[in-house]
């Protein structure tokens, strides 16, 4: 038998697709990474699902592939994990051969090779590989359809379209680390909140040219109160504003 055939048959991965096969992976996930003069920010939630079943709170997302170089999930769980992992065992291996660390691009390019050899076979990956080496911050994006892009930001999974118009909206590339914290942040956040799919714990890397490191982790639902309570100070403080500029005006 062929198993390409065999696993498109059993193993859709398609959104929305249902072929009467046997497992049926209904995804959803949001991470994000963008550069900016300072880094690399990296920000995933920790939600993972089938469907409407919500399996676990607390999936570790972005995988450590080593201290100057990060992968995302999203996609399939294991895939993710697997692949990625591999992809850590190949750079050790190349600064072995070579006696120095491996660019993230050649990094990218290694998973690239792997996924695209299993095209076809029911992967389901969307990656991001974020890091620093000889020529400064890195970003690219991999996935399982065999594209491979090197960008400033991507968000990947089913909350993307949410954080994208955080994203779009704050992004600048002079912002300062404080800014940049606080943006993946927020983008997570409001991803989680109209998102069904996506939730849990809000974890943050800032890489930098010494190495990733992780810089907030948290839970979204108290993100909502927080951010809830600083939306309701300043709508008091534009309405007293507004209300003294009347009083002046009669």
């Amino acid at each position: 038998a062929d198993p390409a055939t065999f696993c498109r048959t059993n193993f859709s991965t398609a959104y929305h697709k249902d072929n009467n096969q046997e497992l049926k992976f209904n995804k959803g996930t949001t991470t994000l990474a963008f550069k900016f003069d300072h880094g690399i920010i990296v920000a995933v939630d920790s939600r993972s699902t089938m469907g409407s079943y919500i399996g676990s709170q607390t999936v570790k997302k972005v995988i450590e592939i080593n201290p100057y170089l990060l992968g995302t999930m999203a996609g399939g769980a294991a895939d993710c994990s697997y692949w990625e992992r591999r992809l850590g065992m190949q750079c050790r291996l190349y600064e072995l051969r070579n006696k120095e660390r491996i660019s993230v691009a050649a990094a990218s390019r290694l998973l690239w090779n792997t996924v695209t050899s299993y095209r076809g076979y029911g992967l389901s990956m969307g990656t991001m590989v974020a890091g620093w080496d000889k020529t400064g911050p890195q970003l690219y994006y991999v996935d399982s359809d065999g594209s491979r892009l090197g960008g400033n930001l991507f968000s990947v999974g089913s909350g993307s379209t949410y954080a994208y118009g955080i994203l779009d909206t704050g992004y600048r590339a002079d912002m300062t680390p404080e800014e940049a914290i606080e943006l993946g942040k927020r983008a997570i956040y409001h991803a989680t909140h109209r998102d069904a799919y996506s939730g849990g714990t809000c974890n943050v890397y800032h890489v930098q040219e010494q190495g990733w490191v992780k810089v907030f982790a948290g839970d979204v639902n108290d993100m909502h109160y927080a951010y809830a309570a600083e939306r309701d100070a300043d709508t008091a403080a534009r309405r007293a504003a507004a209300g003294g500029e009347e009083k002046m005006e009669l």
